[in-house]
């Protein structure tokens, strides 16, 4: 914990589930960070002062020096925009938008206006990231694959948005698995792709993809939205040394199935401290690599109609 005596007077805006089961934890138990607004259509926070949106926030409270943008991906380009041309350092819930180009354009905005852009990939802050990073670049890597499979009804219950275009589908959670795939593996190509739409929705509910990495090895890929009972998330590799499980989301590492890394989760409050780094820096983190490929699976994914999905 933070015993800074300067903190970052910060807004969020689009206070939903995630805000409340993440943001405002980590940033309770962080002395970086002073929560002063929020701004949001439906939600509020208690005790700081709320508005209906960013610009009613900026304008009443100038001495905002950040805002984290929580909303849907499809909303969230015009309010980093009005918040960067304010002057104000952003930190992007993920996905940090809807398009590549969209947050290639942040970018420049952020370098334009002298503050700090944050593409907040939580899931590579998971505790075994590091290790198992570690662990595949100390061997060879013969093959590899990605198992990202869980229940939409649980973990995004009648949530609209994410069925529409932009929304991401079933790649909302694997956008998570990417981020910590290109962070742990080769540098990966998508070779091939099928995505399952139920004949009823704009978006994905499971997809299959093959990528190979830029020395040819192979990386298989299968998300599914339809998985009940355990749920399944998972990187495995073939190695020189044995084969790896990077299990939990990225919270646990097994090599021939001794666990050699397993700690208590810990990513938003990690993300929260890389962003006062780099806002304190001068400088911004957005890597795009993860958005790249989800793109990429759109452009190059044959469209499988599946029967349709009802929350």
């Amino acid at each position: 914990m933070s015993s800074n005596s300067n903190p970052i007077k910060l807004g969020i805006v689009g206070v939903g589930k995630i805000v409340r089961d993440q943001h405002l934890p980590a940033l309770a138990k962080d002395r970086d960070y002073r929560l002063v607004a929020a701004a949001s259509r439906h939600g509020k926070v208690d005790g700081i002062a709320n508005f209906p949106d960013i610009e009613a926030m900026l304008d009443a409270v100038p001495e905002l020096e950040a805002v984290s943008l929580c909303m849907p991906p499809q909303f969230r380009y015009d309010a980093a925009r009005t918040a960067l041309e304010a002057k104000k350092h952003v930190f992007l819930e993920k996905p940090p938008g809807a398009t590549v180009s969209e947050v290639e354009d942040l970018k420049a905005l952020a370098a334009a206006n002298g503050v700090s852009l944050f593409a907040s990939w939580h899931s590579r802050y998971a505790p075994a990231v590091e290790a198992a990073r570690d662990f595949l670049g100390s061997t060879t890597i013969r093959s590899a694959a990605i198992n990202w499979k869980e229940d939409v009804r649980r973990w995004h219950p009648n949530q609209d948005w994410i069925w529409a275009p932009g929304g991401f589908g079933v790649f909302d959670p694997g956008i998570n698995a990417l981020s910590i795939a290109t962070h742990i593996l080769p540098a990966m190509f998508i070779t091939s792709a099928v995505l399952d739409f139920p004949e009823n929705r704009a978006a994905p509910i499971a997809a299959h993809i093959a990528f190979r990495t830029s020395n040819g090895l192979p990386v298989a890929m299968e998300l599914d939205w339809r998985q009940t009972g355990p749920q399944s998330w998972d990187i495995l590799a073939e190695t020189d040394n044995g084969a790896m499980v990077l299990s939990g989301g990225g919270s646990k590492l097994a090599v021939d199935g001794r666990v050699v890394h397993d700690e208590p989760e810990a990513e938003y409050p990690m993300l929260y401290r890389r962003f006062a780094e780099i806002v304190r820096a001068g400088v911004s983190d957005v890597d795009l690599a993860p958005l790249q490929h989800v793109a990429d699976a759109f452009m190059l994914g044959r469209r499988n109609m599946v029967e349709a999905f009802f929350d």
